[in-house]
């Protein structure tokens, strides 16, 4: 007996001209299920994608890497093996010796180079660049300089693999490019692939054209908007439904996919309802809210605790309501069932990269830790980013390798919390009552004698804190100094 496959329903909200929302949901008995998130600002556009002409800045001999100057405010990071062989300014033969030569032999500042970013700039690093250039269109990715021609790793189906590979014989990208089917090419014909082949042919002709005309640094690609993106990247034959905020938006979107699907005739729909939004209509607000909170409630009562380190980031599984049953082995089996799947969907949609450790409530049998790393291992089989799951520890501790797809969420429209200043936690009102205080104290010695009044602005929690808390402390100074003490909220 087969199961009924989910249908999935994609949602693109667009404030015009300053930000643009997309998310892809699995219809569910009561709400949709959100599987995937992404957001834009106009103002924060993703540069990932993007190619440029840029000029070396220097090399680091130590880091084996050059800084590029590209046009943004920091230079891009450069490594000598994303650079292709044909910058070389002096020949290198890799089958003797060493694979990649020394970075000072083979470039040199002021060179100019056609870069790619690979990785948006994040903090106080950089993008991080490539001159092995792709550019992906709906079922192929160009790849310049690479004339390798494959299908994608994430087509696991065997059959259609080899009858993809069996198209690619008859397709030429030609001298000095390459190919790779994408995903979204299962069950496609070989006239769509060479169509979306010569597309992506005269795209680079128009790049390479453009690189040679311009002057460094500058940009000569840019990627589409995420609207279009998530069309080219995210629309596939199991997405029933294609729900638009914005009417401009969607008759763009509807032109693209009557070519893709042009027997799914109504699949894109203007959202035109006043009374609520896109979000609150098909009830996912609460999911999306929940990205950006510290913490995510099990369907169990349990909890996830999201905590992020400059080395990694730490995800606790707490019991909470269902702790104290009689039998916890079971109950910690239960709740960490749960958190695996939940952990894999947060992952996904919170953009998280880089190290997790995730620390499980600790179980004695060891099958149930299997139990868990499978479920974990079965719920990220579908993330799109690279990733590798660890086993668990006798702790229950798991380590989690994950790409970082692109630009968070939480990256783009989060910032350092100004009180705790990154810490999560911040002076009680005690202590900074007391730091008060001793402010007063000093500033009342270095009045001038005979001073009447004197006033102190501070934040209107603490200026109520030391009214209600601090009035004795208060009236002896103004007793000792001979002035009176005004307490007010700063404006």
């Amino acid at each position: 007996m087969t199961t009924k496959k989910s249908k999935l329903r994609m949602f693109i909200s667009v404030l015009p001209g300053e930000q643009v929302e997309v998310a892809l949901a699995e219809e569910g008995a009561k709400d949709n299920l959100v599987k995937e998130y992404y957001v834009e600002m106009v103002h924060q556009a993703k540069t990932k994608g993007n190619i440029y002409r840029g000029i070396i800045n220097n090399v680091d001999t130590n880091l084996q890497a050059a800084f590029v100057n590209y046009g943004a405010e920091k230079n891009g990071f450069l490594q000598i093996d994303e650079v292709h062989p044909e910058y070389y300014n002096t020949p290198h033969d890799a089958t003797k010796g060493k694979k990649y030569p020394l970075m000072q032999k083979v470039l040199k500042a002021g060179q100019e180079v056609l870069v790619q970013v690979v990785k948006e700039p994040t903090g106080s690093k950089g993008a991080f660049l490539t001159t092995y250039l792709s550019m992906p269109g709906r079922f192929l990715v160009l790849t310049p300089g690479r004339e390798q021609i494959g299908v994608s790793r994430k087509v696991e189906d065997d059959e259609e693999r080899g009858r993809l590979r069996e198209m690619l014989e008859g397709l030429n990208p030609g001298p000095g490019l390459g190919v790779i089917v994408r995903t979204v090419s299962a069950g496609t014909s070989k006239t769509t692939l060479q169509r979306d082949l010569q597309f992506l042919k005269r795209l680079w002709k128009d790049i390479r054209k453009k690189g040679t005309e311009e002057s460094a640094p500058c940009l000569i690609y840019k990627e589409p908007d995420l609207a279009s993106r998530a069309v080219r990247d995210y629309l596939s034959d199991d997405v029933a439904e294609v729900w638009v905020d914005d009417e401009h938006t969607a008759t763009l979107i509807e032109d693209y996919s009557s070519l893709l699907f042009p027997r799914k005739g109504s699949l894109v729909k203007v959202y035109k309802d006043q009374s609520r939004t896109l979000w609150e209509r098909f009830g996912i607000q609460r999911q999306l809210e929940q990205i950006y909170s510290r913490e995510v409630t099990l369907p169990s009562g349990g909890r996830l605790v999201f905590d992020q380190t400059e080395a990694l980031m730490a995800i606790d599984i707490n019991s909470g309501k269902i702790s104290g049953k009689t039998n916890f082995e079971s109950m910690a089996l239960k709740t960490n069932m749960e958190a695996a799947e939940t952990v894999a969907q947060q992952l996904k949609l919170r953009d998280i990269g880089g190290q997790v450790v995730i620390d499980f409530i600790e179980m004695r049998d060891r099958n149930h830790w299997r139990e868990v790393e499978k479920t974990l291992r079965n719920a990220m089989k579908n993330d799109r980013a690279r990733h590798d799951v660890g086993k668990m520890s006798r702790f229950g501790l798991l380590q989690v390798v994950r790409q970082r797809t692109g630009s968070s969420a939480l990256a783009i429209t989060m910032e350092t919390c100004p009180c705790c200043k990154g810490s999560g936690l911040r002076r009680n009102m005690e202590w900074q009552s007391l730091q008060a205080l001793r402010e007063i104290h000093r500033q009342l010695r270095a009045l001038p004698h005979g001073t009447p009044s004197f006033v102190f602005e501070t934040g209107a929690e603490l200026a109520m804190h030391l009214l209600n808390h601090k009035r004795e402390r208060l009236l002896d100074l103004e007793r000792q100094f001979g002035v009176h003490l005004d307490i007010r909220p700063a404006r």
